[in-house]
């Protein structure tokens, strides 16, 4: 928040990745950073609260959310919750696996809308930044209709991003994370209630294809291909029959659309490991 009511940049300096001395030097700033952490934690808990509440209408012993903090760019490694016994059927594997996602995102694209209007115009020619965060979608899907209504307002790569807005961007992206069609993943939930040879294919496939991404697109990719690949990561056995009913299926179609959404190949500018290398 300090940096958006200054008119910088969010990641301007490297004092922005790592602010702990930062904060030690200003502690009366720390509750000026509770727009993004609300925000973030609101879509978190939205997305583990619906897995929760469809594992409840089924009859699966899941835990509360956990929310992990992490020294990352947003202060968290996500939130899960801890199913106990498995799910007994392919319906309940898909109603659980899209719920969060589903979940997630009816509260992400307020709170992206909120961050839009909150946001401003970058005063002067622009600064340099460290990391630019490319718009998904959906983001931009939203910010369209408001520059009809405005047509003054810049393009939205140009907007000096409110906290809300980075928070609204990051519950995006660790939604489509999530959607990842491969592995105990909710995208690999759905897909696997849809189709066991295919999500045995696409478990195999996704690694090798997020490996390569890493090389040129975003270095993350390959700590994500990494994931998939460990044994744990391996889909739990869940009885085919009774099969997916009919009435389930559209629910993948809606799963892969917030994925359409939400994904980004390349989130950040010039994050590949070649670029990093150079």
């Amino acid at each position: 928040m300090w940096n958006f009511r200054h008119g910088i940049p969010a990641f301007g300096s490297e004092e922005d990745f790592v602010p702990f001395v930062w904060i030690f030097h200003h502690p009366g700033e720390l509750a000026n950073g509770l727009s993004f952490s609300v925000t973030l934690l609101g879509i978190l808990l939205a997305h583990e609260f619906g897995h929760w509440l469809l594992c409840a209408r089924h009859r699966i012993m899941a835990s509360w959310p956990y929310l992990l903090p992490a020294p990352t760019l947003s202060g968290t490694a996500g939130a899960l919750i801890r199913i106990r016994f498995g799910f007994p059927s392919l319906d309940a594997l898909m109603d659980v696996g899209v719920a969060g996602p589903i979940f997630g995102f009816v509260v992400a694209v307020p709170a992206t809308l909120v961050g839009l209007l909150l946001s401003k115009a970058a005063m002067g020619p622009a600064q340099p930044v460290l990391i630019r965060l490319d718009a998904p979608l959906a983001m931009q899907m939203l910010y369209a209709p408001l520059r009809w209504i405005m047509p003054s307002w810049p393009p939205i790569g140009d907007l000096l991003w409110h906290p809300v807005l980075i928070a609204a961007w990051v519950g995006l992206f660790i939604t489509s994370l999530n959607l990842i069609p491969a592995g105990q993943l909710d995208g690999g939930h759905i897909l696997y209630a849809v189709s066991q040879r295919w999500h045995r294919r696409f478990s195999i496939g996704v690694p090798v294809v997020l490996l390569v991404a890493g090389l040129t697109l975003w270095v993350g990719w390959l700590l994500w291909g990494a994931i998939l690949l460990i044994p744990a990561m391996r889909h739990s056995y869940v009885p085919a029959i009774p099969e997916l009913r009919r009435s389930r299926q559209k629910y993948g179609w809606i799963g892969l659309s917030i994925l359409a959404l939400t994904f980004l190949p390349a989130p950040f500018a010039n994050a590949g490991l070649l670029e990093f290398l150079r």
